[in-house]
């Protein structure tokens, strides 16, 4: 049975809340603890959201599907829009639903440092180096994605896609931030993660033509939805009757876990 919209849009909004509260929450604690170090800063920033974002994907994909990113539901929708996927109804309030929970725990990381609930940001990130990097950054997001998706390997997205955010920390000029929501979420912090509000248009403009450059790399290496190799069916394995162990003769014995048995 579907679920129902608004436990989907709660999920979204938790999720993507706790992701920049954990972004945002340890850049100020990295700060505080290594204040001479920018680069250690860095390293204990990555780490945490590239942990935290593996653990909120495998709280909230069972609702929700986890995306807590705009493009990434943009994406979904359009990639699934004629086989009874997201409609625009959903896509709207995913939307929503990432965009509030963004900002909100931006606040409540704000909240927990002792700091203004809001404090607009005053780190301006401009230049076309920045914006490649959002551009590289998103775009890898969204291919590693939808490719195991239409590969049958949805269930890795947690540990994938926490890898790919932690060392895009480190690979892209703009440290990775892939994300409108998150994004738009980030201005609201004067602190280490934060982003000044004119510099977000650029950054989102940069996120959306990184998505659709991912889509584009994704439709010409997987032009069908149930691309790539197929997987191999696990074989069932019994034991003759010969060597079976005393009091088992005639009950076959499988070998294989119940999770696998056909």
């Amino acid at each position: 049975m579907t679920v129902p919209l608004a436990r989907r849009m709660l999920a979204e909004f938790l999720g993507t809340a706790l992701l920049v509260t954990a972004l945002v929450g340890s850049g100020i604690m990295a700060t505080r603890l290594s204040p001479d170090e920018v680069g250690i800063q860095l390293l204990q920033n990555s780490i945490t959201t590239m942990l935290a974002l593996t653990v909120l994907i495998l709280i909230f994909a069972p609702v929700s599907g986890a995306h807590f990113n705009p493009v990434v539901t943009l994406a979904a929708w359009w990639l699934q829009r004629r086989s009874g996927g997201l409609n625009l109804r959903d896509l709207v309030g995913y939307v929503v639903a990432q965009t509030l929970g963004a900002s909100s725990g931006a606040v409540l990381a704000n909240a927990m440092f002792d700091l203004p609930a809001v404090s607009w940001s005053t780190t301006t990130r401009t230049g076309s180096h920045l914006w490649l990097g959002e551009v590289v950054a998103t775009a890898g997001l969204t291919l590693l994605i939808f490719t195991l998706v239409r590969t049958g390997r949805a269930f890795l997205s947690a540990p994938a896609v926490g890898a790919y955010v932690g060392a895009a920390y480190w690979f892209t000029s703009s440290t990775a931030f892939a994300n409108p929501a998150v994004t738009i979420g980030r201005a609201l912090t004067d602190t280490f993660a934060g982003v000044a509000p004119g510099s977000v248009p650029a950054f989102v403009g940069a996120q959306v033509a990184g998505a659709l450059i991912g889509l584009a790399v994704l439709l010409a290496l997987y032009p069908d939805p149930a691309s790539g190799p197929p997987r191999p069916r696990p074989q069932r394995t019994v034991l003759p009757e010969s060597d079976l162990p005393s009091g088992q003769l005639g009950r076959g014995i499988s070998l294989v876990p119940n999770r696998w048995r056909a």
